[in-house]
């Protein structure tokens, strides 16, 4: 059964790597990152030395300009033993189109492996299916290389940023960074780099960090906006809408930061409906600490029969700015904005 890659990631050192190890998936970075972490462990302090990489899509060429030809320089290269050390490693990258043109070579190299070479195969998809995958499956390892989403990925950032960093960072904080960044790991991981520095010595990352380091003026227009429609001030919310949308922010990125916070609210109202004390339930449901009893008010001020209604605001305008409506995405916003203030 394939693991994702970042469980690879995270502890290396605990795996047992046999004569094949294929990267599937489109994620370029989680892919060298899992090759980095793969050399270390394979081939100690004999990394430069002992490393062969081969150009897949040039090897599948070969073999369209002559059908018998035998990729041998490579299939040579895993039979040769280390001057240098005890393992050997051969990397194909973008082996998609090699994999089809020499399958059956490497089912039969499988048969009998070089015990001193491990082959790292880098594909774009993988069917479990075929001999060679089940091979695979039995004495080498599988790993998928596919963008993580939703609670995957903020689990990721926090055991990445626990394991790598040494610092502690919070699932709303971790959301938080995926709304400013998107789900691309390698731009996440470059952000927690920055976050690591700039916070120092401190043991936690915080939303305020995320905001100050990674949103710049456009995350503060963002939160700023948010504040004015929860305090009911919508002059200042359409104002501060008004300055993204000339400086080019996307309007479902400032969907996505306005959805962000009513999830949470929506959530809140949910757990007030069932018995929970709005406060708590602010609590429960992520509110940051420093807006509990802003947040508070606001909720008494929208009343529980429009605070049920949020889910439908948010989904409702995400649709309309996807091409559900005519009106065009800067009316769509101030409508959601009027929507969310409670105003009549």
């Amino acid at each position: 059964m394939s693991q994702h890659v970042t469980e690879l990631l995270l502890n290396p050192a605990r795996y047992e790597f046999g004569p094949v190890v294929v990267l599937h998936g489109d994620d370029r970075y989680m892919k060298q990152e899992a090759i980095k972490a793969i050399e270390p462990v394979v081939l100690g302090e004999d990394e430069d030395t002992s490393i062969t990489r081969f150009d897949g899509i040039r090897l599948a060429k070969e073999n369209d300009v002559s059908p018998s030809a035998l990729p041998s320089t490579l299939f040579d290269e895993l039979k040769t033993v280390s001057m240098w050390g005890d393992k050997r490693l051969v990397i194909v990258d973008e082996a998609e189109k090699f994999v089809s043109a020499y399958r059956g070579m490497l089912e039969k190299y499988l048969d009998a492996p070089s015990k001193s070479s491990l082959l790292i195969l880098d594909v774009k998809s993988w069917s479990k299916a075929t001999r060679l995958a089940k091979r695979v499956a039995k004495i080498g390892l599988d790993f998928e290389c596919k963008e993580l989403k939703g609670g995957q990925l903020a689990k990721w950032i926090c055991e990445t940023t626990a394991q790598i960093h040494q610092k502690q960072i919070s699932r709303d904080a971790a959301l938080l960074l995926i709304e400013l960044v998107g789900t691309h790991c390698g731009q996440i991981h470059q952000e927690l780099e920055k976050l690591s520095t700039f916070v120092g010595e401190q043991p936690r990352i915080g939303p305020d960090d995320i905001r100050a380091v990674v949103g710049g003026w456009k995350a503060e227009t963002t939160w700023a906006m948010t504040g004015a429609i929860r305090d009911g001030n919508i002059g200042n919310a359409l104002k501060y809408l008004d300055n993204l949308l000339v400086a080019g922010e996307a309007p479902q990125k400032i969907l996505g930061g306005l959805t962000f916070v009513w999830r949470k609210y929506f959530k809140a109202a949910q757990l007030a409906v069932q018995g929970t004390p709005l406060k708590q339930a602010l609590i429960e449901a992520g509110v940051f600490p420093r807006d509990i009893d802003s947040s508070d008010r606001y909720l008494r001020r929208l009343s529980r029969q429009r605070a049920e209604k949020i889910s439908h605001w948010l989904l409702e305008a995400d649709l309309n700015l996807k091409g559900n409506s005519r009106l065009a995405p800067r009316l769509e916003l101030e409508q959601l904005l009027f929507l969310l203030s409670g105003k009549p």
